[in-house]
């Protein structure tokens, strides 16, 4: 069995991506800011939960040690500058950081969940920031795997108001209207999580698109 960190592990996707690891015997931790998530669930017992600031790695470097992969799980679709959320940060940043600390550890395989598209209303900056980290990790000593999902909906999506996961569900469910949607198609939580996980175990393409998360995660 694999030792896997998910950095975001509290979070909308890593906590489903922490859910998957605990249900197949793999040794599951968390780095998040909030820690451990108020969900009454049996996995979460299973989880090591860790509260830290991950701007601050010495506060959380040591939960890198002897883990085998790194699930990165952390963006925000909104900013509030003042708190030191942007997207550059938070989006780009954040998962710089979080590779460079993998890979000093000796972690073999290092997942980052980026997005194929900008969302509507939403400054170019999100993606900029994901693509950003892309480049940056690429060349790094550890197996690299990049997510592209499209919009992501799900029970607790916290970026999106009720009726927004309710329009997102729907057009995935209409194959003719997900179809024309092609890398702005919406995938469910549990898809792209279970996508990661599974990236993450056995990293071989490094780059996937849509169709390829919804074929990893099938």
């Amino acid at each position: 069995m694999s030792t896997l960190l998910v950095v975001g592990g509290s979070g909308f996707i890593g906590r489903d991506v922490c859910r998957f690891a605990v249900r197949d015997g793999h040794e599951v931790r968390s780095v998040s800011r909030s820690g451990r998530p108020e969900v009454d669930e049996e996995w979460v017992e299973a989880v090591s939960w860790t509260s830290a600031d991950l701007f601050r790695p010495n506060a959380w470097r040591d939960r890198l040690d002897g883990v085998d992969a790194v699930v990165h799980s952390v963006g925000t679709l909104t900013e509030s500058p003042t708190e030191g959320v942007t997207f550059e940060r938070v989006n780009g940043d954040a998962g710089v950081l979080a590779a460079l600390e993998a890979e000093r550890a000796g972690v073999d395989a290092f997942v980052f969940l980026s997005a194929a598209a900008k969302p509507p209303g939403v400054r170019n900056a999100y993606l900029t920031a994901k693509r950003r980290t892309e480049a940056s990790i690429a060349d790094l000593d550890l197996d690299t795997v990049v997510l592209r999902p499209g919009p992501v909906y799900g029970e607790g999506q916290p970026h999106l108001p009720g009726v927004a996961d309710r329009v997102l569900r729907f057009a995935a469910s209409a194959p003719p209207i997900a179809s024309r949607l092609g890398e702005s198609r919406p995938l469910a939580v549990g898809t792209v999580a279970r996508a990661a996980y599974r990236a993450a175990l056995d990293p071989g393409e490094r780059l996937l698109d849509v169709s390829d998360i919804r074929d990893l995660a099938d």
